[in-house]
């Protein structure tokens, strides 16, 4: 069942939300850039997700990291709303097909690489013409990658804290990234508002 998000719902995130962010670390250098944000309820992920989808361009790589369960694909189908995937494009795990394609704003390439042993297997497949393409790929089980790892991509890392609860640590690596981080950390509109009922 699809979560719409309502405007309400994205005000609520980000007064009450982003305010309280845990940021953990706030580390940049010339190679990367990261910051971590507490996602403790399954709308504050969606909202994430959608406000990726929103500010993506074009060639953009999102790698997804996280234990069976962490919300992966739950957090592209929100990147997918926020690219204007037409709702009767449902956005589900490729485990089996390795990559799915959706329509959107840009196209949206989801490759889940959970099959695969390594960096060969994805060659050998033609998936690197994806991973390199014209639209967002959001990559879940990006370690399969091996050298192929693109340097220019976000990564997000997502941690169970309860059931409905996580952490996403977000790696940016490659400059282009760190003007987004940055925004999603330091937001002054988002954290200036909470509390204030």
């Amino acid at each position: 069942m699809a979560h719409a998000i309502t405007p309400k719902d994205k005000f609520l995130f980000r007064k009450d939300i982003l305010r309280n962010t845990v940021v953990s670390s706030a580390t940049k250098n010339t190679n990367k850039m990261k910051t971590t944000i507490s996602l403790p309820d399954l709308r504050t992920t969606l909202v994430l997700g959608r406000s990726l989808g929103e500010i993506a361009q074009a060639g953009e790589v999102i790698t997804l990291s996280g234990s069976l369960g962490a919300g992966k694909t739950t957090l592209t189908q929100a990147i997918g709303e926020g690219l204007q995937v037409p709702e009767s494009c449902y956005i589900t795990s490729p485990t089996f097909s390795l990559l799915h394609e959706y329509p959107g704003r840009l196209p949206l390439y989801h490759l889940d690489l959970y099959r695969l042993s390594d960096e060969t297997e994805i060659e050998d497949l033609g998936l690197l013409e994806y991973i390199y393409g014209t639209g967002l790929t959001v990559i879940e089980w990006p370690d399969r990658l091996g050298s192929l790892m693109p340097t220019d991509r976000l990564h997000i890392q997502l941690i169970m804290l309860s059931e409905t609860a996580r952490r996403a640590e977000i790696t940016g690596y490659g400059g282009k990234w760190d003007e987004k981080i940055t925004a999603l950390r330091d937001n002054q509109e988002w954290q200036s508002t909470s509390g204030n009922d």
